[in-house]
């Protein structure tokens, strides 16, 4: 995490702190969305995300990228927040919508980082010498510098939290990586076991305490998106984030469902009608949040 974006996250968290109403009304709508499609709380969630931040933080501005210019990316950015006070500097912010449990942080699609654990690590597990050389490769300068922003919910308990992993720690703290082949796992100071099912082979970061901290999938040509890049996991690896919200109650607004099924059958003047009255609302949520 570069330290432009970790004090967008520290004024975020402090937004969140002063008020957690507003970012609990912005949750609560974003994850309705589920009730439309199973991932279409994570498309709406990025322009959520990028109008609750021109709405409730004047320090900062937010464009939405937009899939059209996905082929054109240098970064794996959603939204692309803009600093007002620091010369308009622009943050790329990869926006994800997870359950509670594993978490793609990067896709690596070249499987760069693979390839480099395979060669450096042919026994398949490695010292801190080694750890610390990796992490100054090539291969490995991205790590760290992806400004990754998680929207995680629990579904059965209806929670949602922005919980961003933090990489400085897991870098410092790595003490081991493993490499865990097919139809293995990897067992806290027991090490390596038989386990059916895992289709791809994975390197394993571990602490002194052989707890879990994130992971680097496989990523041959043969592999999806859920089967590549680098990962970790919210409850596996909780003590490596940064909760920026808190677990936040959710409920379901139904209200927004109709609304949008309304809004794809009228006409363009109503929407803009309808804008007009959704701005109004947000002003008196904005001057009741004390700006």
């Amino acid at each position: 995490m570069n330290r432009s974006f970790s004090d967008f996250c520290n004024r975020f968290k402090l937004l969140s702190q002063k008020n957690q109403k507003i970012i609990g009304n912005t949750l609560s709508n974003i994850f309705t969305m589920r009730l439309v499609g199973n991932k279409t709380h994570g498309d709406l969630a990025e322009i959520g995300i990028a109008e609750f931040i021109n709405q409730f933080m004047y320090d900062y501005r937010c464009e939405h990228v937009g899939k059209d210019l996905f082929r054109a990316k240098k970064h794996e950015e959603d939204i692309v927040i803009i600093s007002e006070l620091n010369d308009r500097e622009r943050i790329p912010v990869s926006l994800k919508a997870y359950g509670d449990g594993p978490l793609q942080l990067s896709t690596d699609k070249s499987s760069k980082l693979f390839g480099k654990l395979r060669e450096e690590i042919p026994e398949g597990t490695c010292d801190r010498d080694i750890i610390e050389e990796l992490f100054l490769s090539e291969e490995f300068e991205e790590f760290g510098k992806i400004n990754v922003l998680p929207l995680i919910y629990r579904e059965k308990k209806m929670q949602c939290n922005i919980m961003v992993f933090d990489f400085a720690k897991a870098k410092e703290e790595t003490a081991k990586i493993v490499y865990v082949n097919i139809g293995e796992k990897f067992v806290p100071h027991r090490g390596i076991v038989k386990e059916k099912g895992r289709l791809y082979p994975i390197f394993m970061f571990l602490n002194k305490n052989d707890e879990y901290l994130c992971e680097v999938r496989y990523g041959a040509k043969a592999a999806n998106a859920l089967q590549r890049g680098l990962w970790t996991h919210t409850k596996n690896a909780s003590a490596y984030f940064d909760s920026l919200t808190g677990w936040v109650d959710y409920s379901h607004n139904l209200t927004l469902v109709k609304l949008l099924a309304l809004a794809l059958n009228a006409t363009e003047s109503a929407h803009r009608e309808v804008n007009a009255l959704l701005q109004q609302d947000i002003d008196r949520l904005r001057n009741f949040n004390g700006r």
